[in-house]
């Protein structure tokens, strides 16, 4: 096996002593682990996909990541809940819809409601961080129809046909 020498500042060698006691000794396994996250990352990006991090569960306890793309986005304020609605394509090439549904009547107690007057962004649920947030995987953009409202669908339909960065000769 080939030997490859890589120079080190003073000033960054805690941070590979601290890798090779995190990795049990095999410092060129932590160095190879971490190239690979960043050629991932860095490709994705170049094909115009980001990190995604999404909130889980009820009260969006977990959360997931992924690479994707933003396709379209829907939001509905109504008197009984909020309904948040965001479709990503995956670099992998499969949808994700992500969902939050915020019902009035779970506000939290415990929160302030003329604290929350003050906090505009809460009140027009800009911001809500209670209520079910769900992920759903499809392989096939028809799969999300009747999931979601037709108009995201349309929208969303229209986006995943072209592609995903257009470069301009201008």
């Amino acid at each position: 096996m080939p030997n490859k020498t890589i120079y080190v500042a003073d000033d960054d060698l805690p941070l590979f002593q601290r890798a090779q006691e995190l990795v049990g000794g095999n410092l060129s396994g932590a160095v190879v682990t971490a190239l690979r996250r960043f050629i991932e990352l860095e490709e994705g990006r170049l094909e115009g996909y980001d990190e995604v991090v999404l909130r889980v569960g009820h009260n969006g306890v977990r959360q997931v990541r992924f690479q994707g793309a933003l396709l379209g986005e829907y939001r509905d304020v109504g008197e009984e809940r909020m309904e948040h609605l965001r479709v990503f394509r995956g670099r992998k090439g499969k949808f994700a819809l992500h969902a939050q549904y915020s019902n009035w009547a779970d506000y939290p107690e415990s929160q302030n409601w003329v604290r929350d007057l003050k906090n505009w962004r809460r009140m027009l649920g800009i911001e809500q961080d209670w209520g079910d947030y769900q992920l759903t995987v499809t392989d096939t953009l028809s799969e999300l129809k009747g999931k979601i409202p037709d108009e995201l669908y349309r929208r969303v339909a229209d986006i995943a046909d072209r592609p995903q960065v257009e470069e301009l000769d201008i």
